[in-house]
Order: structure tokens, then sequence, then C-alpha cells
């Protein structure tokens, strides 16, 4: 399996492409503010073609490139239902003083969801360019975010990205509008700790971990 990745924007949110391998067709997670440039670079790079993007939850350092992606490539994006109102309302999502930014930061620009989204449910597995990938709802950081589960192969370990759910060390943040701290501490429990330790885990902002590390080292995870 091919796994690409670069921070994006101001925020560094992680944007991956996944594929079988180079010369294949992939999918496109989380393209985020200027992601658009890094895309085209990595899709050259491997010889990818996209099939669809996928959207780990609808803050706009996650979604902000989603439209212009999915239009240039002709394909559609993947959100849960709860996160939709975000892909064209970035503003909800956030605190009045963030709000604020982004109003500043658009101007009179709207963003604007994709022409074509496809709203995905927990438990759902999703057979794209050659990969078969589950769908964990896994609310808390946002009442949409969801997991995107890539089995185990072989030798190759259980692919987990997270979004903004689970980080090195760390867990989302709760605080903005729709945030639940009692339930991201369920979804964590449910959707990343009932892994095996091995399992590699993709997340929205800084390194690669595993479930292991993060149930070993994680301050935010003791207890559950």
């Amino acid at each position: 399996m091919l796994i690409a990745d670069f921070p994006a924007g101001p925020l560094a949110a992680n944007c991956y492409v996944v594929a079988p391998a180079a010369e294949a067709e992939c999918v496109i997670v989380d393209p985020g503010q200027q992601a658009a440039e890094g895309v085209a670079k990595l899709l050259d790079e491997y010889a990818l073609t996209p099939a669809a993007v996928l959207l780990t939850h609808g803050h706009f350092d996650h979604v902000w490139s989603a439209a212009q992606v999915c239009r240039t490539h002709d394909v559609a994006a993947y959100a849960h239902a709860a996160d939709r109102p975000l892909l064209s309302d970035p503003a909800r999502g956030v605190d009045p003083g963030l709000a604020a930014q982004l109003a500043a930061l658009f101007g009179n620009e709207q963003l604007r969801e994709p022409e074509r989204v496809v709203e995905v449910a927990d438990g759902q597995v999703l057979r794209l360019a050659g990969l078969e990938i589950t769908v964990a709802h896994a609310p808390g950081h946002t009442p949409g975010s969801v997991v995107y589960a890539l089995p185990a192969t072989g030798d190759t370990p259980e692919v987990l990205l997270t979004g903004d759910l689970l980080f090195a060390g760390s867990i989302g943040r709760t605080d903005f509008p729709g945030g639940d701290h009692a339930e991201i501490l369920r979804s964590l429990s449910r959707v990343c700790l009932s892994r095996a330790d091995d399992t590699v885990v993709l997340p929205g902002h800084g390194p690669r971990t595993t479930v292991g590390r993060e149930r070993a080292t994680n301050p935010f995870l003791r207890g559950l």
C-alpha cells in the first residue's frame, strides 16, 4: 500500500493520499488549506488518479480545498451528515473569535461544499480505488467526526486515519461548538483502543503513531 502525506496550510493539517500502489487510483484524505498544490505534486510523483476525497470531519483546516480538488478531478467527497453543514459554513464549527477571523479571510467569498457529497455512516464499507475502507463514526471533536480504517493485510498492520480524534501524545480538542469531552473519550475507547497495538495511526496533525504507543504513553487515554 502507498500512503503519502504533507502538512497543509497554517495549521499544518495532514493531507493524505492512499493507494494500493503507484500508478493506480487513490483516495485523497482531508485536503485542507492550500492543499491543492501539494495534492497535485503527490499525484504526479506517484502517477496516481483520484477516485474520491474522504473527509474525517468538517473543520476548515481539513476541508478548505475539498471543493477545488473534487472539481479538478471530477470526484465526490465523502463525509458524515452531521458535519456536512460545515462544508459551506466553517464558522459554525469554531469559536466566535476564530469565526470573525475566517470571515475576514474569506471576505465576500463563500466556501462551498463539493458538487457531489456522499454521506457516510458508522460501519459502512467503502470500496474505492481498489481499497476496502471501513467508516467508524467517532464523535466528540465534532458531531460528524469519522475514522477511516484500512484492514491489516499480510505483514501490514491495520491503518486508522483518525482526523482530529487521536494524535501522538494528545487527543482532539472539545471546546469548539459541537465538541463533547465525554463523547470523545467514548469514541477513543470504542474506535481506537479496541484495536491491536501495532495498528498504525495517521492523525490529522503531527507525526504518525500506533495504538500501542498511545495506549502506553498518552495521558488522555489513562483509565479508558
